[in-house]
């Protein structure tokens, strides 16, 4: 169905933009944690800690032997993102059931992912499962205050001159 078609990609990046916004509050949030650590460093970490939290390592190096000789800074700061950066709950929470919702609908099962989230405390339970429109909205939102995307005019005219 050309729908489905549309709506997946849709839906993950989507995802894509909660990722960039957390990963760009998280390295800030790192840089203050670790101001003698290289910048390089709270990249890879803050990259590493985004990767584990929606269960997509990278196998490329040298990522993946940061990971490996980092794990217990990247498990430590997984345990500190629900209490660190609680206003990015919501969009965590949402990003990670549509991630969900995408890979089911791609023959994956994504519950231990979800599990995890709920486990650190980072998936809200009892927030209702968001619809794709109103995901999307959540994303063009943040996405357009971190001038990340373009968010569409009132009109529906998106071709307004960005500066």
């Amino acid at each position: 169905m050309e729908v489905e078609n549309k709506l997946i990609p849709s839906m993950r990046e989507g995802i894509n933009v909660v990722k960039m916004i957390f990963f760009k509050k998280f390295s800030g949030l790192l840089s203050e944690k670790y101001p003698d650590q290289e910048k390089k460093y709270v990249s890879m970490l803050s990259g590493a800690v985004l990767n584990d939290l929606f269960g997509t390592p990278n196998l490329e190096e040298p990522f993946k032997s940061f990971s490996e000789r980092n794990k217990r800074r990247i498990e430590e700061e997984l345990a500190g993102i629900a209490h660190n950066l609680e206003y990015m709950l919501i969009p965590l929470t949402d990003a990670l059931r549509m991630q969900f919702l995408c890979d089911s609908q791609e023959g994956n099962d994504g519950s231990i992912i979800l599990s995890r989230a709920e486990d650190l405390g980072i998936l809200l339970k009892d927030r209702e499962l968001p619809m794709p429109h109103h995901f999307m909205e959540l994303v063009r939102r943040l996405g357009s205050s971190y001038n990340l995307i373009v968010a569409p005019e009132p009109n529906g005219d998106v071709s307004r001159n960005v500066n």
